[in-house]
Parts: structure tokens; C-alpha cells; sequence
């Protein structure tokens, strides 16, 4: 029986020796080209992306600053968009989204920030919205942890003036996200009278 049939010849063996040029230069394009898509370095943007971020709470606020920042928030209320300062009041807001609040003085159910929102469309607390001017009466630290602000507020319409208290806290909230040890949050914003005294339907 002949088993030359069996055994490679010389051509076909240089067929299986030869090297696979094609394909080794199209691994190495491809490698090339990924690692181009690649940066190494920062976009342009990504300072001005960062400084567009949300406003809200941050560490290197005081007490003060903290309560400085909202009044400035809903003095220019509908700026860049309708009623951006009161977003930036929800984020401040020390409260527990899934219980009832006394933000505002009485138990509100605020889980929703359009129940929020309302509440400062309501009589009282519109006065805060567009003010044209304020002036702070007194700035007491209750504790280390708790600070309380008095301040006087002049509408935008004729013969609206109201006054409310700011209790910002620190250090020991926690809020959905994670921990906000260290920020000063509003635990409440209450109006210097019965400011619900004809309901509210919110």
C-alpha cells in the first residue's frame, strides 16, 4: 500500500509556512486606530461641562453663604429657566423625601417636587420669588450644627413684605445619594406668621 498519497509535498508544505502578512497588518491597523480613538488628554469642555453642573449644596459653604445662595436662587428665580431657583431650594432642603415634612411649619408630604414648588407660589412665599430687596435681622448659632437666620423680604408687587426664618443644619443628614455629612442644608424655611392660616391645597 503507498502512503506517498498521505505525506505533504514541498508546495503544500510552503503554503502552510508562509506567514499570514494580510492579516497581521490589518490587527495592527485596527490596534492603531482604536487607541487614536483614545484621548489623552481632557476636552475643552470639561471644565465648562463641570462648572454647569447642578446647583446645590456644597462643602465649601458656610451657614451664611448657604442661606445667601438660596435667597439669590429665588431673587432670580426664572433664570436660566422658570422656576430654577426653586430647584435649587429642593436640593438644599435637609427633609426625608418618604416622610412628611415641617419645612414649611405644618406636616407636608414635599416627596414631589411639584407639591414644592407650589407651596412658593402660594401667597406667603411668593413674596421670596423676584424679590427686590432683603435685609437680614438676626443670625443666632442654636449649636455647632445649627444655624438660624431671620430675614426680611421686599416683593416685587406694591406693599409685599414678609418675614422668615432659615434653620440650616450640618453634618448629620442623610438624603437619597449618599451622605451629606459636612453641607449645610435647610431644615426649615418658615414663614414669621400663620402663613397657611386659609389652607393650602398643594
Amino acid at each position: 500500500m503507498s502512503l506517498c498519497c498521505s505525506l505533504p509535498t514541498a508546495k503544500s508544505m510552503s503554503l502552510f509556512s508562509k506567514k499570514p502578512h494580510g492579516l497581521i497588518k490589518a490587527a495592527s491597523s485596527s490596534s492603531s486606530s482604536s487607541s487614536a480613538d483614545i484621548p489623552d488628554f481632557l476636552s475643552a469642555h470639561w471644565l465648562e461641562s463641570r462648572r454647569k453642573r447642578p446647583f446645590g449644596p456644597r462643602l465649601t459653604f458656610n451657614a451664611e453663604e448657604a442661606v445667601q445662595h438660596q435667597l439669590d436662587a429665588l431673587k432670580y428665580n426664572d433664570q436660566p429657566r422658570q422656576d430654577y431657583g426653586i430647584e435649587v431650594m429642593y436640593r438644599f432642603a435637609g427633609f426625608d423625601p418618604f416622610e412628611r415634612s415641617t419645612y414649611f411649619g405644618p406636616f407636608f408630604d414635599l416627596g414631589q417636587f411639584e407639591r414644592f414648588r407650589r407651596i412658593f407660589h402660594h401667597s406667603s412665599y411668593r413674596v421670596l420669588l423676584g424679590h427686590k430687596e432683603r435685609k437680614i435681622l438676626s443670625s443666632l448659632f442654636v449649636k455647632e450644627n445649627q444655624f438660624k437666620q431671620r430675614v426680611w423680604i421686599l416683593g416685587s408687587r406694591p406693599n409685599e413684605e414678609e418675614i422668615f426664618e432659615f434653620t440650616m443644619v450640618q453634618g448629620h443628614q442623610l438624603r437619597i445619594g449618599g451622605s451629606w455629612d459636612g453641607y449645610w442644608l435647610t431644615e426649615s424655611l418658615h414663614h414669621d406668621g400663620d402663613a397657611f392660616a386659609g389652607g393650602l391645597a398643594y
